[in-house]
């Protein structure tokens, strides 16, 4: 007698087609945006000590006055330096609703260690808080764990190990320790608290509603169409009121960083004032680093910096508003209030450390 296999469990090789293609773009699209670039970066790093000008006020101590110029000069600057990770995260968060299976998606992102696994994915993934948060957005809407969907978004501009190497040769290595050590805090304590916002019932009521079943005998719709579906989907949602906060954080960017001197960057109400600057406003991956070099050369101290060290990259107004659309309102009010505790964790301790 021989043992016969169902066929239900052998999958056809059609079904491996999206799958396939879904990985190639990670690492293809990772490789090319995000891998490539900061390895040769890293070596400027080291043999420079810095990576480039400040994006909030270039070498100068204080942004640009408010006006509509300054709102135009900085999102030119700032999404022709993200525009490439932001459309490659809206492929990735298009590509897990409608090209992985999803009973893959709730293996990886659920269960005991499904915290652990979205922080693991979220490393290598060295996306920015807004160019991470279409695939957050993705994971929701595939009925992940809110908590895994929350860690994977964190830990990818907190825990972006091309960062910390930029931390390590530009400011100090204790700063990129002290940036390891609470970011890792950060990404698990603020994300599982964070999650406890989303009762069960109302993940659910959060998730789009399932496509109509096709009619029998009809042709079910091409995997690539309907990935284009949902990159359009996700992008006429997403985008254009990032692009609105995007202006206004560039327009207004000199009131939330004041101009900086000896004096104020050792005041005490500076840490707490950056720590919320920090956390609304809007930067490309790694540009805190140039941002505090910058303030540090003229006068910034470390309470301020640390502060800016941890809330800066963590999240934004733009971002927050992303997950606004797969999340209650209590979870993007957690996630910014417990960024900016951290803004003040983080002061506090470079307060007290020899720097």
């Amino acid at each position: 007698m021989t043992n016969s296999v169902a066929p239900r469990s052998l999958p056809r090789p059609a079904m491996w087609i999206p799958l396939l293609l879904f990985f190639g773009i990670s690492v293809g699209g990772l490789y090319y945006v995000k891998w490539a670039p900061y390895y040769a970066k890293a070596f400027h790093a080291a043999a420079q000590h810095s990576i480039g000008a400040s994006i909030l006020s270039g070498t100068r101590a204080a942004a640009s006055p408010l006006s509509w110029q300054a709102g135009v000069a900085y999102s030119v600057a700032y999404l022709k330096a993200v525009w490439q990770a932001l459309l490659l995260g809206l492929a990735l968060a298009a590509g897990a609703e409608t090209l992985l299976p999803r009973a893959m998606l709730t293996r990886i992102f659920s269960g005991r260690a499904a915290s652990l696994r979205a922080a693991l994915l979220g490393v290598p993934s060295m996306m920015c808080t807004c160019c991470a948060a279409p695939i957050a957005v993705g994971l929701m809407e595939c009925e992940t764990s809110p908590a895994a969907a929350l860690i994977y978004w964190l830990a990818n501009p907190v825990l972006n190990p091309a960062t910390l190497v930029f931390i390590g040769f530009v400011l100090g290595w204790q700063w990129m320790a002290l940036r390891l050590v609470l970011g890792v805090a950060l990404v698990f304590a603020l994300g599982h608290w964070a999650a406890r916002w989303v009762p069960q019932a109302a993940a659910r009521a959060l998730q789009p509603p399932a496509p109509a079943a096709s009619p029998p005998g009809a042709p079910e719709r091409h995997f690539l169409l309907a990935w284009g579906a949902a990159f359009l989907r996700l992008a006429v949602r997403l985008i254009p009121e990032y692009a609105v906060l995007v202006f206004a954080l560039g327009m207004l960017r000199a009131w939330l960083f004041p101009e900086m001197t000896p004096e104020i960057g050792h005041a005490p109400w500076l840490a707490p004032a950056l720590a919320a600057a920090g956390t609304l406003f809007v930067i490309p991956t790694a540009g805190e680093v140039p941002i505090i070099q910058v303030l540090q050369h003229f006068g910034l101290g470390a309470p301020g910096a640390a502060a800016l060290l941890m809330t800066l990259p963590s999240v934004s107004l733009p971002s927050l508003a992303m997950l606004g659309r797969a999340f209650p309102w209590r979870v993007v009010a957690a996630l910014g209030f417990g960024t900016f505790l951290f803004g003040l964790l983080a002061a506090g301790l470079a307060a007290l450390l020899p720097w």
